[in-house]
Formats: C-alpha cells, sequence, structure tokens
C-alpha cells in the first residue's frame, strides 16, 4: 500500500525543504519524479507497472496482489453521473491500491474538463488528459497543493514514424487541417509545459511500432520519466511493445490494457491474465 498521510507530508516537507534533484544512471530525476516512482508506483524491475480496470474495490484487491503492487487502477470518469460520485469511488480504491489512474475513457477528448476537476478534488497520483489541456491540468492541480501528481498529454500516431498528431482535444480533432508534428517537437512541448509522460494513443497493439519506437525515443530525448503506450494491447503483445520502448530507453513504461482484460458478461478483470502478464514483463529484466 501507499504512504501513511504522515508518510506523505514527511517527502513532501523533504522536497519542499531541499528543492534539489537525484541522479540516475542516465539521467537526472527531480525529487517530485523519484516520489511518483520510489514512493506511489510499485515498478517491476524499475522499469514498468500496468493500468487496468476494475470492476470494484474487491476486484482492485485481487489485481493488486496479482501484480505484486506493480499496478495502477483506471477509473474512467464517463461512467460516474456526477465528479463528487466519481471521486468518492477513487477514495474507495485507495484503500486497496497504491495510485488510481483518472481516465477520460477510449481518449475521448469530450471528458477532458471533467478529468480536470476530478484529479483536482483528491490525490489519485495519475492522470490522463488530452494534450491541449495537459498545462491546464497540471497548473489546477498545483494550484489545489497536488504537486505530486503523474499527469501524461495524449498524443496520436499519424501513420507516418516520428510524426505525431496533437490536435486530441475536443475542438482541434475535429479540425480539416490536423496538427501533425515530429515527435521531437510534441515531446518536447509536453516537457516544457511540465508534463511527466506521454500517453501514445491508439497504437493498435504492435500495428504501429516503429511509431512507438519513435516517439519513444522522442521522449527519452526530451527528458519525460514516463511513457505508456496504449490501444490494442492483450497479454499476447504488451511485452513487446513494452520491450521496445525499453530499447530505445524510456526510464519507465506503463501499458494500458483495458478491454482484452475484461469479462464482458461480469465486467471483472481477469486476475489470471494480469499475472500472466506480470510473468512477460518479469522477463524483461
Amino acid at each position: 500500500m501507499g504512504p501513511s498521510p504522515c508518510q506523505r507530508l514527511g517527502i513532501l516537507w523533504g522536497y519542499i525543504s531541499t528543492k534539489s534533484t537525484i541522479s540516475s544512471s542516465s539521467r537526472v530525476y527531480s525529487r517530485e519524479e523519484r516520489y511518483i516512482m520510489e514512493t506511489r508506483i510499485k515498478l517491476i524491475n524499475g522499469k514498468c507497472a500496468v493500468n487496468v480496470l476494475a470492476r470494484d474495490p474487491d476486484n482492485a484487491r485481487e489485481l493488486y496482489e496479482a501484480a505484486e503492487g506493480s499496478i495502477i487502477i483506471g477509473v474512467l470518469v464517463k461512467k460516474f453521473p456526477t465528479d463528487d460520485e466519481c471521486i468518492d469511488y477513487i477514495r474507495q480504491l485507495q484503500g486497496v491500491v497504491d495510485v488510481v489512474s483518472i481516465g477520460l475513457g477510449q481518449g475521448d477528448p469530450g471528458a477532458w474538463q471533467r478529468v480536470a476537476t476530478v484529479a483536482a478534488g483528491v490525490d489519485a497520483g495519475h492522470v490522463n488528459q488530452v494534450f491541449p489541456a495537459t498545462a491546464y491540468t497540471i497548473g489546477l492541480l498545483k494550484a489545489r497543493g497536488l504537486d505530486h501528481q503523474i499527469v501524461n498529454a495524449l498524443v496520436a500516431p499519424s501513420g507516418k514514424p516520428g510524426w505525431v498528431r496533437i490536435s486530441t482535444g475536443p475542438l482541434s480533432e475535429k479540425c480539416q487541417e490536423q496538427a501533425v508534428v515530429p515527435a521531437e517537437v510534441a515531446a518536447t512541448m509536453v516537457k516544457e509545459i511540465g508534463g511527466q509522460s506521454i500517453k501514445f494513443f491508439p497504437i493498435e497493439g504492435t500495428k504501429h511500432l516503429d511509431e512507438v519506437r519513435a516517439m519513444a525515443r522522442a521522449a527519452v530525448q526530451a527528458g519525460i520519466t514516463m511513457f505508456e503506450p496504449t490501444g490494442g494491447l492483450t497479454p499476447d503483445n504488451v511485452d513487446q511493445v513494452v520491450a521496445a520502448c525499453l530499447e530505445e530507453g524510456c526510464q519507465v513504461v506503463t501499458p494500458h490494457i483495458y478491454g482484452a482484460l475484461v469479462d464482458k458478461r461480469t465486467g471483472l478483470t481477469n486476475v489470471a491474465a494480469v499475472k500472466e502478464i506480470m510473468v512477460k514483463l518479469q522477463k524483461l529484466g
């Protein structure tokens, strides 16, 4: 489980009093990044964790145990009639898991405002956001004193390796001319607004693996801590995608594996399948 409120306060005071950085073998992490990576998200081999759905807190507990804590439970705001109900549910999950990921739901840009509002109302730890709204969300959370959050920026494949689409907002995605830019530019823009992660969606399993590699490489060069490949991932292909990201130098990879794990009849996420994924990811070293 995650740190107690007192432990979190101690970590936060340590961050405020020093404002220094901690070195890694290949780059320098801020204390804020270390807080997320070491205190809140348990990483497989220090490199990856999985982001999955759970039907309820009991299912989440089973998944947490199966993954030995290297798991992030996704919550889609669209499934709740009100933001307060979503926040209450997240607090229930926090009784059994370390980190909750507040999500849009299939990258739905229409949910961006609700995601930001919910994230500002609870210390979840991880927030999914469309590229145009990432800076707003980071600023909102900092204004609420929620500094220790990973906020990603949703970037989409363009069909051409090394080029990505950043017009992933509710209005920009409908423009006749899309904002397709070099992956290096997209990653640098995320970095300069304070983003710590890039969510690359939809990658359609291994269909866009060359594009995944190019975006992962650009994220590393820009100093982005986390990379989140999403879309079409299954127990059969997730290790191949994660391995590709690690080969490109990603420090932390957190694949989102949703639909392929959920039993359509019961709504439960398959615990055995999560165990299978853990075994495969552990073998990546």
